[in-house]
């Protein structure tokens, strides 16, 4: 990544910010598994935005006076002595400047260090990204309750709401980062068409996926597979893996690699023995139309909702033609997600509650579904589009989505 990305970013929430103010924000803290064993570790999002920086414990520090002084700040751990020979070197300084662009101290001078810019420089207020999700849990509301009982005629504030709405419109750099993402999740879908038979587990299909992504040099997914046969793809969020798929089952894999935490995030159906039934061709297709009409309205400048409300306007009518449903109040028994959410540096990124307008620069899945439990059906198609100044773009374009596609290369390698 480069480093003037992430200075771009920090110049524009100082912008935001008043005069006279600090923001204080924190990559987060590894958490331990079982005894000595750790989760792997994952940075902030608005952190990495902002910094560059995934390494444990790091702070970063921004301060805005009244008249243009700014300061930008990284605080890292202090190097690993013996430790090191056991786990590897921590962040180093130089190491540090060269990825942020930001000056570096060390994490123990943080206190002191806030203690002067609160004094010496007379801010007034301290920005937080408080999250309104899980709360209580991050590190960021202890360190304000302890800015709040030292320094109790300092304002609190959010800066969570300034942050997403920057993240909302992608830079060309995070397209490309997104692109690459997609396009190599779109060879490990290729390698489960490929690879799929029946009787296979479904743990089998997903391994054929990340075998695709390691090899393409992937170091972690967008989110956990699902690879879900038959009956389980009627479960939104299935992801226990770990059924046969028999002879005649559609398997419904929603999958994502990611790369420089930016995600794709992709959902294929198609039949194991590599032809679909009459009936599972017949309900594809009109999920697959569904696709399309929603792509055909997107363009800047119309609602986000109104990308649902037009996927359920057509569902209403085609299914009641084909008898599925026989009043709209039935649609929510075979169809209750929303057709898109934001996509980035989180599957379901910044911008999540589907609020506003859409903008250019927006990238976003269009996933429609229809899920019949009792006929142990489950279709999801989703795709990744990036708003243009005119319509979108499909960045998954090249991914196998017809029938006959699907068909194609599951019978042909």
């Amino acid at each position: 990544m480069d480093t003037d990305f992430f200075a771009i970013n920090r110049k524009a929430l100082l912008a935001k910010m008043e005069g006279n103010s600090v923001a204080v924000l924190f990559c987060g803290n590894e958490k331990v598994k079982i005894g000595d064993e750790y989760y792997p570790f994952t940075p902030n999002r608005n952190f990495y935005y902002l910094s560059g920086v995934d390494e444990p414990q790091t702070v970063l520090l921004l301060f805005k006076g009244k008249d243009n002084d700014v300061s930008e700040t990284l605080f890292i751990k202090r190097p690993y002595g013996e430790k090191a020979r056991w786990i590897g070197q921590t962040l180093l300084k130089d190491e540090a400047k060269k990825l942020s662009g930001c000056e570096v101290l060390y994490l123990d001078e943080l206190t002191e260090y806030l203690s002067g810019v609160l004094f010496t420089k007379r801010a007034e207020s301290v920005y937080f990204d408080f999250e309104n999700r899980d709360a209580s849990s991050h590190i960021e509301n202890e360190f304000a309750e302890k800015v709040r009982r030292c320094y109790p005629h300092i304002t609190l504030k959010n800066l969570y709401y300034d942050v997403a709405e920057l993240r909302r419109v992608k830079q060309d750099l995070e397209i490309k980062n997104i692109q690459k993402a997609i396009d190599i999740t779109g060879e490990g879908v290729l390698a489960m068409l490929r690879g799929a038979k029946p009787d296979m587990y479904e743990y089998e299909i997903e391994a054929l996926f990340d075998y695709a992504l390691k090899r393409r040099g992937v170091k972690d997914l967008a989110f956990k597979s699902i690879v879900a046969g038959g009956v389980n793809a009627a479960t939104l969020h299935y992801s226990k893996n770990d059924c046969v798929v028999r002879d005649g089952d559609l398997v419904l894999c929603d999958v994502g690699a990611q790369w420089n935490y930016y995600n794709g995030d992709i959902t294929r159906t198609f039949p194991v023995n590599g032809k679909f039934t009459d009936r599972q061709k017949l309900l594809y297709e009109i999920v697959l139309e569904g696709r399309q009409r929603v792509i055909d309205i997107i363009r800047p400048g119309i609602p986000f909702a109104e990308l649902n409300r037009t996927l359920v306007g057509y569902y209403e009518k085609v299914l009641d033609r084909i008898r599925l449903i026989h009043s709209n109040e039935e649609l929510k028994e075979y169809y209750f997600h929303s057709v898109s959410h934001m996509l980035g540096l989180e599957t379901h990124d910044a911008g999540r509650h589907n609020e506003g307008l859409i903008e250019a620069g927006n990238v976003f899945t269009v996933e429609p579904g229809l899920y019949i439990k009792n006929e142990g059906i489950g279709i999801r198609i989703e795709d990744n589009v990036l708003v243009t100044e005119n319509g979108c773009k499909v960045l998954s374009e090249a991914i196998p989505r017809t029938v006959k596609e699907i068909e194609s290369v599951m019978n042909n390698g």
